[in-house]
Formats: C-alpha cells, structure tokens, sequence
C-alpha cells in the first residue's frame, strides 16, 4: 500500500473520529442519515483507492435521492448496518487517535517538555532524568506508527464492512439494471439500423433521381442548342449545374450518414479514403485485421477520425496530422494527433462529446489529451472488438 493511501485512510479515520458525536445523533434520524452516510463512505473508499461507484445520480438532488432510498428494501440491508458499523468503527479509531497520538507526541516531545521542567507522563511511564526523556523519543515514534497501522486497519475494516453488506443487492434494482442493460443495447443496435436504412434510402432513391434529373437537364441542353434556343440552353446548364450540387451535397450527406466504404471494405479501407478526402496532409499508419470489428464499434471508430481531423482543418492552425489506427480480436484503438495549439477540450454539446458517449455505449472509452502550451492535441479513443453493454 503507497504512502498516499496510507496518509488518506489515516485521516479519514481523523475525521470519522471528530464526527463520532454527529454520528450518534445521527442514529436519532436513521434511517434516513443512513443513506447520506454510506454515499460519504463509498466517497471516502474511492479516495482511499477502492473501487467503488457513486450510488445517487448526478442529475438528482440529495433530497430527491434519499426520498427514494426510503422507499427502498435495499436501506434496511445495505443503509442501517453500514451506519452502525460506521458509529462503532469511529468510536474506536477517536481512542485509537486520542490515547495514540498524543501519546506518541508526548514521548517524542519529552526532553522539550523536560528542558521547561515539566515530565510528561504517558500510561505508567514518567521520565525522572533528561536520559529518559531522550529515550522516549523512539518509543514516541514506534506509539505513532502503531497508531498509523492500527488506524489503516479500522480504515480497511470498513472497506470490508461496505463491501460485505453491498453484496446484499436488492433484486429489484438487479432487474432494472438489466432491463437497462438491454435497452441501451437495443437502443445502439437500432441506431446502426436506422443509419444504414437512411443511407440506403438516400443512396438508392433520392440520389438516383438526382443523376437522372441532371441527365435529362443535359438532354435538354444538347436539345436546345441544336434548335438555337440559346436563352432555354443558358437556363438549363444553370439548373443542371444546381442539381450537379444538389447531387454532391446529397453524397457527402450520405457519406456523413455511414460512408459505403466503411459497409463495403472494413474500417482500414474507410478511414484511408477518409484521409484522401481530407484537405490535411495526413500520415495513416494501421496494423492488425479489421473484419472481426463489429458494425457499431467499427462505425464509432471512423466517426471519431472524422470529427478529429474536422476540428484539425478548423481549430489547430496546421496542415498535417498522423493517424495510427490498431484493429486485433480484442477491439480497435485509433489515435489522432496533430502538432496545433492544443488546448481543445470535450465541451458538452460538442462533436467529441458525442462521440465520447458513443464510444462509452459500446464499452469504450474516448481521450483527449490537449495541453495549452503548443505541444498539439491527441484523440485516442479504444473499443472492444464486440460491444459490451455493462
């Protein structure tokens, strides 16, 4: 265990020895302090390095939230054994930090206290010469750290207790976690559908209507050109040039739908033609073999070098940017970086937070590493090969 987390259990059993007074009276309202008092140790266990996950959503007020813990079977399992074991536990790190730190801090300060005439007595021991006081300096020391150790024991006795008692899961919560487990599956899987159906759709029925309005726009021309209708020529090669616009619209909207490429050739195929498009000079370095990459992580892949290398045209002031693209069995890892200004940042409502809850619905994650001193900025965002819905 790191000196840091050694530090950080030892005052919080600190401050759980303080609060024992409110802890006491907190027990005169339980069970409502109960719920507020396991969200402040699952807090305190995550501080100290323990894995642990908030339990009351962002978007809820505390009184909200404790409203519907009441309300929850989980509190009598969970809550109320957490807040006794919480009250014992401060009880006996306040004499553990009372008697044991200021022990230590009498023996160690002994030949101070000896210089100004006064022998400190610690439990049967009182120094009746300045040698003794000087020899009590190192049992001073040795009293601190067994208070140290014997306060990160009670620390770590708590983490035991929460984690015993959180065991006892309450079945109904199992089953909407579940249900919201499929839902947010179903809810991506839908998306990717609707996506390749609106692509589809567009490519296929709109665009074809397209080419052959401009088609027949040409036929006109030609049609009129032969009869001297010079002002019916000029009108048409107008509205034809419109719709050969309207066409190349309609075509980077559908390739911003889902791009052909990525559907037809894999990923790899998709984000080299990505860069070929791209007004950057851009540097594709990939490895590996795309085709085991499932369709939701693959497209949440190549969206991301879309919208990186989009905010490098716009935002970073450079020419030039490097894509390292890693496909294998266990997922892809895709890394965009460029040598701009830096300073970007994952605003909300911006492309990259989008991007980021993404890439978090298939069970990936998404980076942005952007220091404000010139050094560049870098997008790295890694999904597994098949979505994870936990």
């Amino acid at each position: 265990m790191s000196q840091i987390r050694v530090a950080r259990r030892v005052l919080t059993e600190i401050i759980a020895a303080m609060a024992f007074p409110i802890l006491l009276l907190s027990l005169l309202v339980a069970p409502a302090s109960a719920a507020v008092l396991t969200e402040w140790d699952r807090s305190r266990a995550r501080w100290c390095g323990v894995g642990t996950m908030p339990l009351r959503p962002a978007d809820q007020s505390w009184k909200q939230w404790v409203a519907r813990q009441l309300r929850s079977r989980s509190m009598w399992r969970t809550g109320l054994p957490v807040l006794v074991a919480a009250t014992l536990l401060s009880a006996l790190s306040l004499v553990a930090a009372f008697f044991g730190f200021i022990g230590a801090a009498a023996l160690i300060f002994s030949p101070v206290f000896w210089s100004f005439g006064i022998a400190a007595q610690v439990g049967p021991f009182t120094p009746s010469s300045l040698t003794e006081s000087f020899l009590a300096v190192p049992a001073g020391v040795l009293l601190g750290a067994v208070t140290t150790g014997l306060l990160t024991g009670i620390s770590l006795l708590r983490d035991l207790v929460l984690r015993a008692f959180s065991r006892s899961r309450d079945p109904d919560l199992l089953a909407k976690l579940e249900e919201l487990r499929t839902s947010r599956a179903s809810l991506t899987t839908a998306f990717e559908f609707e996506r390749r159906r609106i692509e589809r759709d567009l490519h296929d029925g709109a665009q074809q209507e397209l080419v052959a309005v401009v088609m027949r726009l040409g036929m006109l021309e030609a049609a009129a050109s032969a009869s001297g209708e010079e002002r019916i020529v000029e009108l048409a090669r107008q509205a034809q040039e419109q719709a050969e616009h309207a066409l190349e619209r309609l075509r980077e909207t559908v390739r911003e739908i889902h791009p052909r490429e990525l559907s037809d050739l894999g990923l790899v195929a998709a984000v080299r033609e990505l860069a070929a498009r791209s007004p950057l000079r851009v540097e594709l370095n990939s490895t590996g073999d795309d085709a085991q990459l499932s369709s939701p992580t693959a497209t949440a892949a190549y969206f991301t070098v879309s919208e990186a290398l989009t905010n490098i045209t716009k935002h970073a002031g450079v020419g030039s940017a490097r894509i390292d693209l890693q496909c294998d069995s266990s997922g892809v890892r895709v890394r965009v970086r460029d040598d701009g200004a830096g300073g970007a940042e994952i605003d909300a409502g911006s492309g990259l937070a989008g991007l980021r809850e993404r890439m978090r619905s298939i069970g990936g994650e998404l980076e942005i590493r952007s220091p404000a001193d010139g050094r560049g900025t870098e997008v790295v965002a890694s999904a597994p090969g098949q979505p994870t819905w936990e």
